[in-house]
């Protein structure tokens, strides 16, 4: 079914897509969110995000861009809580926003939720206004508990997760592996599940020179290796450090670990100690939250960018990072394969062991002329990942669902 312009209602409960990255529940989903309702908008679609506000400093309306705005929607105390604690308040959450809704005569085709807390509220209100109800989790809990890292996710999060696997319209999953999680854990029906990968920004992404950000960020004549992400157990960076430990104390390597906040203070105190262990120390910055606009400026400079990760469901930071022009190591999680080609724009190791890791950091920054992997051919490797490409994916998927519900309605 085509729709010339498709009025969409986009939910994002618990994180604000205008959130810093890097923090407790900040990352990926974020950008995400943002840069899609972005391209959506600028195609013609209106987009309205809903985020539960957490700021009192906040309007409750933000323009995101043409056709696309981000709206505040009270529900308990307008501060920073906890995913459970706000679990407490999606009742209320739905209720506001349906008001919100009514007071300003807006009408929806279809609901696009992210993660289990957006989902939930996703489900009643496409019954209420019977419209498609269309999911993407980010995350799963029954992976993050298989793993064992980290607190367990509570039987509330899976059997939410089950529902929604079972009753949305459409889930979108961002690769095939996340898809048969879906399949395996929770018995999504396969039919239901569409796999669309995530965007980079390429306007944003890639026109850095690398020697011109090796000397706005202090670090000409370094060999640098990058971590960006939020610093926690699943992230693997304790096992980076040691993988840096094994490479040694060479004279002008740097580890830059960017990420985290407040939420995160206790695990940094532990890699701090663990980098103080190891003796590498003086050769690890802990440069805590950057802002997105200067992400690439440190991916630009990087020699090679590692994600250790133990799971990601796409692994948006090694998109970014190739965008750049810098070659990424990575466990073979979430995207991994399918965006890194090996030997080629970096390497896919089997898991994070610190020996694994620092045999491909090294092989990278061993290379006798650096950029001997051409920054233009690992940027053009990316290119079909442009926001652009995605946004015509979803539209494509939205206008099926769309089209499905209205002849079963």
């Amino acid at each position: 079914m085509s729709h010339s312009r498709l009025r969409i209602a986009m939910l994002s409960v618990h994180s604000c897509p205008m959130g810093q990255l890097g923090g407790r529940d900040s990352g990926g989903m974020n950008v995400y969110i943002r840069e899609l309702a972005r391209a959506l908008g600028e195609r013609g679609h209106s987009v309205d995000v809903y985020t539960r506000a957490h700021n009192p400093r906040d309007g409750q309306i933000y323009q995101l861009g043409p056709n696309a705005r981000l709206i505040h929607i009270k529900a308990g105390r307008v501060e920073d809580m906890g995913k459970l604690v706000q679990y407490r308040h999606l009742a209320d959450f739905t209720g506001n926003l349906e008001d919100f809704r009514r007071s300003h005569q807006l009408q929806y085709d279809l609901i696009h939720s992210h993660y289990w807390l957006s989902g939930q509220v996703g489900r009643w209100l496409g019954e209420l206004w019977q419209v498609p109800d269309i999911a993407m989790f980010h995350t799963l809990g029954a992976v993050k508990n298989r793993l064992g890292l980290g607190l367990a996710e509570t039987e509330t999060r899976l059997e939410t997760e089950r529902q929604l696997a079972r009753d949305c319209h459409r889930i979108i999953a961002a690769t095939e592996g996340e898809k048969q999680d879906l399949i395996y854990y929770y018995r999504a029906p396969a039919e239901t599940i569409s796999v669309i990968p995530c965007g980079v920004n390429l306007g944003l992404f890639g026109n850095i020179n690398k020697q011109g950000a090796r000397e706005e960020l202090g670090l000409d004549g370094d060999r640098v290796v990058l971590f960006v992400g939020r610093i926690e157990p699943l992230k693997g960076i304790d096992r980076l450090l040691k993988a840096m430990a094994i490479l040694g104390r060479r004279p002008g390597l740097k580890l830059l670990v960017i990420g985290g906040d407040e939420h995160s203070r206790g695990e940094l105190k532990k890699l701090r100690l663990l980098a103080r262990e190891l003796a590498i120390e003086d050769s690890v910055s802990f440069l805590g939250s950057v802002p997105q606009p200067r992400l690439p400026l440190f991916y630009s400079a990087a020699d090679v960018c590692v994600v250790p990760s133990y799971y990601e469901t796409f692994g948006l930071v090694a998109l970014e990072s190739l965008a750049c022009g810098t070659p990424v190591v990575a466990t073979r999680v979430g995207a991994a394969g399918d965006i890194i080609r090996q030997g080629e724009t970096g390497y896919l190791v089997a898991d994070n062991t610190p020996r694994r890791l620092a045999q491909m950091i090294d092989r990278l920054l061993g290379r006798r002329v650096p950029g001997t992997m051409s920054a233009r051919a690992i940027r053009d490797s990316v290119r079909q990942f442009d926001w652009t490409s995605i946004a015509k994916a979803i539209i494509k998927e939205y206008g099926a669902v769309v089209g499905d519900h209205a002849s079963v309605s």
